[in-house]
């Protein structure tokens, strides 16, 4: 049994931009403290969101142009007003415009208060190991007009250190609103932490496996990435042609060099690692296969049936975080076709697996994902940010999968989704998560994120926060006592 999951516990699934509030998107603001309060009255005591990296233009958490840096499109920036950084009709600006102002309103504050200049300070010298990089990276996005880094001049393209010095020096403004804004993240979301903490919530992250191609990351570190002396890569990440789909999947991130991370002691994913745990309590890692073996797909083709199976140091690599942070609170996302040697791997450190009900009741008895077969050392699911909410998945699987949730359950059709999440609540497994959509008992049109498509996606957002009386928080506190989770 791992020993951080340390009781039963409940969660409910929620990404912060789903949040609701005044700005396009849920921010680090009373909303999301709001939220924390009713999730404790209603006995959860866990909350999961996903990737808080920022955002390419699709908007997909799982592409981030940095692994360590905050999404800026997550900040409040009522706290620059109430700070005198920014203009309270600047509010009605787009929230690019907000962040250009009040980057210059709190620059101004700190020339003249030591107090502010100092905490800058402290910040710039304890994020260094990634700041400085991602600052400038995040400059040079804003020059080049949004272009990949391998599409920059060459001298920046290949970081020769002279062109870096100079490009400091050339946009420095932009630099500076990125520290600006990476101070505000850290800030508003430390403060978000104490809150959830007050109230006995414990917040759950998410880490990607792989890394975007045009991030900071491949950028900066380019020798621990399969990409050429140009940038492109030479191979790519991916899965092969399975049920699910006759050509695989070209995911289209570069792939890591192993060999070059282990020889240093895997101090890039120890830096990674470390800065997630510090913002969170436990993560998941996605696609934890691939720290077993990985599909490697040639660079130059268009989807996943040319390549082939490559090991990887995922014993060394678990071994070296254990060593750096004691405990893993690590959760293994272990969904898709699993071997023996990645079930193997996920024992080893006893990093608790996933079971998905909404994959339960299409197959035989021997479906883990059945309740009967779960294991206390799971997390258990309804669905996930990939899945469609339980009454869509409800109303649009086949009949036989529905007559047999149906008898399962011991429900009639009317029941869902409270049955699903009912049989959630009472598994064996340690930790029960519901998405917000279900608790919500919402259809289809809620789904936030369908794979394999790119329209549509990470926009649901509630219309508001249930009040504290309200049935989905009342239902969950009488689950969750009957269940002894809360």
């Amino acid at each position: 049994m791992t020993s951080w999951l340390d009781r039963r516990r409940s969660a409910v699934l929620l990404h912060l931009t789903s949040l609701p509030g005044p700005f396009d998107k849920g921010v680090l603001g009373e909303e999301a403290r709001l939220f924390i309060d009713r999730m404790a009255t209603a006995g959860f005591s866990v909350w999961q969101f996903l990737p808080l990296g920022p955002t390419h233009a699709h908007g997909s958490p799982y592409e981030s142009l940095s692994s360590f840096a905050g999404n800026p499109d997550l900040l409040d920036m009522r706290e620059c007003v109430k700070f005198g950084w920014l203009r309270a009709d600047a509010l009605l600006d787009s929230h690019v415009e907000q962040c250009r102002q009040a980057a210059i309103g709190f620059w101004r504050h700190v020339e003249r208060e030591p107090e502010l200049a100092q905490a800058v300070s402290a910040f710039k010298q304890a994020h260094a190991d990634w700041l400085d990089d991602y600052a400038l990276f995040a400059a040079l996005k804003q020059v080049y007009r949004n272009r990949p880094w391998w599409e920059w001049p060459d001298a920046l393209r290949d970081r020769e250190p002279g062109a870096l010095r100079q490009a400091r020096i050339n946009y420095a403004d932009q630099v500076n609103q990125c520290i600006f804004e990476q101070l505000l993240f850290d800030r508003q979301w430390q403060a978000l932490k104490k809150h959830a903490e007050a109230r006995g919530v414990q917040l759950f992250g998410d880490l990607p496996i792989y890394v975007a191609h045009d991030s900071a990351d491949v950028w900066t570190s380019q020798s621990c990435f399969t990409i050429n002396r140009i940038g492109l890569c030479d191979e790519v990440a991916g899965v092969p042609p399975d049920y699910f789909s006759e050509t695989g999947q070209r995911w289209g991130n570069p792939l890591y060099r192993w060999e070059t991370m282990q020889a240093d002691g895997f101090q890039w994913w120890i830096r990674r690692v470390g800065r997630q745990l510090q913002r969170m309590h436990m993560l998941r890692i996605d696609h934890f296969r691939g720290l077993e073996a990985y599909w490697a797909i040639p660079g130059n083709s268009e989807d996943g049936v040319i390549g082939e199976w490559q090991e990887a140091p995922g014993m060394e690599l678990l071994q070296a975080l254990k060593d750096k942070f004691g405990s893993l609170p690590l959760i293994a996302e272990d969904l898709g076709i699993i071997t023996d040697k990645v079930t193997a791997l996920r024992e080893a450190f006893g990093l608790p697996g996933m079971k998905i009900l909404q994959f339960a009741f299409g197959s035989d008895t021997d479906n883990p994902y059945l309740p009967v077969n779960h294991e206390e050392n799971s997390v258990v699911y309804t669905g996930t940010h990939d899945n469609d909410t339980t009454m869509g998945w409800f109303d649009s699987t086949d009949e036989d999968t529905r007559a047999k949730a149906l008898k399962i359950l011991n429900v009639e059709p009317e029941g869902m989704p409270w049955a699903l999440i009912d049989c959630a609540l009472a598994s064996p497994a340690r930790l029960s998560v519901i998405p917000m959509q279900d608790l919500l008992a919402l259809g289809s049109d809620a789904r936030f994120n369908t794979p394999g498509t790119l329209d549509g996606n990470w926009q649901w957002r509630m219309e508001s926060i249930p009040e504290a009386d309200a049935e989905c928080w009342q239902r969950s506190l009488e689950l969750n006592q009957k269940y002894r989770r809360s």
